[in-house]
């Protein structure tokens, strides 16, 4: 994960008194070179290049219903990553035409890609010299297992850079789970049914495995800086790994899964799927019903309600499409104004995998005692054992990571731990399950030092 602004692990520098508490001086920030920006407009114009190929290739064959869902797929993924970058930068409010006219022609990455480097390298020709315009931040740090509160000075220029990162960010979330995964789903399906595995199509495939994998670890990050906004969060290589394992496995098998079982009941498998992915969509706005709580009018500075109303359906079709092929790692809360659940709920997460599990039996089975021999020289049990063990094993690895691995773990309350054994033991004591807000020895523990 890219990181745009970076201090050191032990500040040398002296706290400076103030009435309410003690500050630690940071460093000044250093910019690191976009290469997640560079990998994400690569991923967005590989996969819309190899895709527009496929449809060529369906249209010279005239296969037209492969043609028309191959080209959906691609157009509502670019047309959602467009909108995305466009509210990220607030371009409707500015005098930007050659940024919109790139947009309306489907390459609005490619130009804010430019934009960015172009910025990178102003930074870096004036690396050393004070900028004039400067704001103050602040973030907790856990040093040595004690909290602290840093203050350190970010650039005009930096902190349009992190803008830029931030939004290839949540472009790279768009692209995976409402282009990739179905179009991947489908090029699998395709594959399945005709015997045929054409150059073209298998580029189509890398390209989208990849984006799925990078837009799901990336979910992972992302979910524990919205939890955690006020604190600095630094994830190592080894952390990077365990999610990127857990993430691979988890929607590789489930995506297998979902082909096989298409594969073996045609159009009587759309009724399932479908009904599976309303379920998903329509909770959030069941729980924000039956709250009776009021439509957050804050989100957005100058939005209105139906403006609002757009922003919340985006999301929850968002929240859909992840939870849909993997764990979205955040619980939708429509009612607030940060639109997500800032407690570690270990609740909703078993709950998750519990259903997804028993699903993707229920699926394979049906796979192995009613499909038809769609992949030639291989054993259908081995293949159905082999699904479920690599989607059992990506639950070790979250397992692995939120009991070891997890950044702020110190912070939880309760642990996996905690939670299985209350589990299986059947217990319930008073105090198991997490608070979003902390009980008064949990404020004593995270106050500032």
């Amino acid at each position: 994960m890219d990181q745009v602004l970076e201090i050191p692990e032990e500040p040398n520098v002296e706290p400076i008194s103030s009435l309410e508490e003690d500050v630690i001086r940071g460093a000044s920030p250093r910019f690191t070179f976009p290469f997640g920006i560079l990998f994400s407009t690569f991923l967005y114009c590989g996969e819309a290049a190899s895709a527009l190929y496929m449809v060529r290739i369906y249209r010279k064959n005239s296969e037209t219903y492969w043609m028309a869902y191959t080209f959906s797929f691609f157009m509502f993924s670019s047309i959602m990553v467009q909108l995305t970058l466009i509210f990220v930068h607030r371009d409707l409010a500015k005098d930007k035409p050659l940024s919109l006219f790139m947009h309306l022609i489907l390459l609005g990455p490619v130009i804010r890609c430019l934009e960015a480097m172009i910025k990178y390298l102003t930074l870096w020709k004036k690396e050393g010299q004070e900028e004039p315009y400067v704001s103050l931040t602040r973030k907790k740090m856990l040093i040595n297992g004690e909290e602290v509160l840093i203050e350190w000075e970010v650039g005009h220029s930096i902190r349009t850079l992190a803008m830029h990162r931030n939004a290839y960010k949540r472009m790279s979330q768009i692209q995976a789970f409402l282009g990739s995964v179905p179009q991947l789903t489908y090029q699998l399906y395709v594959t399945l049914i005709s015997a045929e595995v054409p150059l073209g199509r298998v580029v189509l495939i890398v390209f989208s495995l990849i984006s799925v994998t990078y837009g799901a670890t990336l979910c992972n990050m992302l979910a524990i800086q919205i939890k955690y906004d006020e604190y600095k969060i630094r994830l190592g290589p080894l952390e990077v790994l365990c999610i990127t394992i857990w993430r691979t496995l988890e929607i590789t098998s489930r995506l297998v899964i979902l082909v096989l079982f298409s594969a073996t009941l045609k159009l009587k498998a759309v009724p399932f799927l479908l009904l599976n992915f309303l379920i998903i969509l329509f909770e959030p706005w069941l729980k924000f019903w039956r709250s009776g709580a009021q439509m957050p009018n804050n989100i957005e500075k100058n939005f209105s309600r139906v403006g609002t109303l757009v922003v919340l359906i985006s999301v929850t079709v968002l929240y859909a499409g992840i939870n849909f092929s993997c764990w979205s790692a955040l619980q939708l809360k429509l009612a607030d104004r940060d639109l997500v659940e800032k407690g570690q709920n270990w609740g909703h997460m078993g709950l998750h995998y519990s259903v997804r599990l028993i699903e993707n039996v229920i699926m394979v089975l049906v796979f192995k005692f009613f499909g038809v021999k769609v992949l030639l020289n291989y054993c259908h049990s081995l293949i159905a054992l082999q699904l479920i063990v690599a989607y059992l094993i990506s639950i070790g690895f979250m397992l692995l990571f939120f009991q070891y691995l997890h950044p702020l773990r110190s912070l939880f309350t309760h642990n996996v731990a905690d939670y299985l054994h209350c589990v299986c033991t059947h217990r319930h004591p008073r105090g198991r399950i997490e608070n979003p807000e902390p009980s008064a020895d949990a404020e004593t523990r995270q106050s500032i030092v």
